[in-house]
C-alpha cells in the first residue's frame, strides 16, 4: 500500500459578502470580526497550524485584502510597540514566513464548490484540508482541535474525511446529514451517502456535516465540470457524493463545541462562551452576565 501523503495545505473560502452582518461588514470582511480579541479567521488558521498544516490558501473576493494584511508584518505598529516596551508575542499567531500564505481570487460567486475549485492549481496532486471559517470549532481538550482530530483519523484510514456533530433528530432538516456505514471506532464512521437538509422522518442519521474536510485532489476533477446543484450553485457536497464508493470516505465525530458564527446569535454565543473560559476575564464576564440577567 502506498504511503499516505501528509496534509500540508488548507483552503479557506473567504470570498463571501457577509450580508447578514451589515453594516459592520460594509468595509470589514466578516472573517475579521473579532471573537473577544482575535478575528474569526485567526481561530481557523490557528486550528490548521495545530494540525501541522503548513500552507494556507485563501480564496478571496473583492474587498477582502484586509484578511491577507492581517497575516502580514505591520512594521509601523510593531516598531511603535517595540519602542514602548509592549509585549510583541500577542502578534505571533498572525505572522507567517514568505510563501506560507497564498491567495487566489474567486471572481464570480458560483458556490462553495467553485471556490474550492479556484484553488486547484495550488492544491495540485496533494490531499488538502478545507476550513469554513464561519464554523468556529473549539476542542474540549486543549491542543486537540477539530482538524487535529481529523488528521489523526486520516493517518489511520486515509481517503476523504468530513467532520460531523450529533444533533437532536428534530433538527436534522436544517443541515447536511451523512448516511453512515460501518463503525470504525467511537468517533470514526464510514460514509455511504450525503443528504442535504432531509425531512426529519427520512434522515439517515443525526450526524451533521460541520465545516471541516480532508479531501483527495480528485475532487477537483469532479468540480471542473462546473455542474450546478442546489440554488443554481456549484456545490461541494455534490462533488463529494460522487467520490463515495470510489475512494475511502469517513466521518469524524468532533469532540468539542461548534459555534455558527455565520449567524448573529451564534456569533454572540461564541463571544460569550470564549470570554467565560478566559483566565483574564472569565470571572468578570460571568458577573456582568449574571447582573444583566437579573435586570
Amino acid at each position: 500500500m502506498a504511503a499516505k501523503k501528509p496534509i500540508r495545505k488548507a483552503v479557506f473560502p473567504v470570498a463571501g459578502l457577509g450580508t447578514r452582518f451589515l453594516p459592520a461588514t460594509k468595509a470589514i470582511p466578516k472573517e475579521l470580526l473579532p471573537i473577544v480579541d482575535r478575528p474569526l479567521i485567526q481561530y481557523a488558521v490557528d486550528e490548521a497550524r495545530e494540525a501541522g498544516i503548513e500552507q494556507m490558501i485563501f480564496v478571496t473576493g473583492r474587498g477582502k485584502t484586509a484578511i491577507v494584511e492581517h497575516f502580514d508584518i505591520a512594521y509601523e505598529l510593531e516598531a511603535t510597540m517595540d519602542e514602548r516596551g509592549k509585549d510583541m508575542s500577542v502578534l505571533d499567531s498572525s505572522r507567517f514566513t514568505p510563501g506560507d500564505i497564498i491567495t487566489v481570487r474567486q471572481q464570480v460567486p458560483l458556490g462553495l464548490g467553485h471556490a474550492i475549485w479556484c484553488a486547484r492549481a495550488i492544491v495540485g496532486d496533494e490531499p488538502f484540508a478545507i476550513f469554513l471559517p464561519d464554523e468556529l470549532m473549539i476542542g474540549h481538550k486543549r491542543g486537540t482541535g477539530c482538524m487535529k482530530q481529523m488528521v489523526e483519523a486520516y493517518d489511520q484510514v486515509g481517503g476523504n474525511l468530513i467532520s460531523v456533530l450529533e444533533v437532536p433528530q428534530e433538527k436534522v432538516s436544517s443541515y447536511g446529514v451523512i448516511a453512515p456505514g460501518e463503525t470504525v471506532s467511537d468517533t470514526l464512521t464510514e460514509v455511504t451517502g450525503l443528504v442535504e437538509k432531509p425531512p426529519v422522518a427520512e434522515a439517515p442519521s443525526n450526524k451533521i456535516i460541520s465545516g471541516r474536510y480532508i479531501l483527495q485532489p480528485e475532487v477537483m476533477r469532479t468540480l471542473e465540470h462546473q455542474e450546478k446543484g442546489a440554488g443554481g450553485e456549484i456545490q461541494l457536497t455534490d462533488a463529494m457524493a460522487k467520490m463515495i464508493g470510489t475512494q475511502p470516505f469517513h466521518a469524524v465525530t468532533f469532540d468539542g463545541a461548534r459555534y455558527d458564527c455565520g449567524s448573529k446569535i451564534g456569533f454572540v454565543e461564541a463571544t460569550l462562551a470564549l470570554a467565560l473560559e478566559r483566565d483574564d476575564m472569565g470571572a468578570d464576564v460571568r458577573k456582568i452576565a449574571e447582573r444583566l440577567l437579573k435586570e
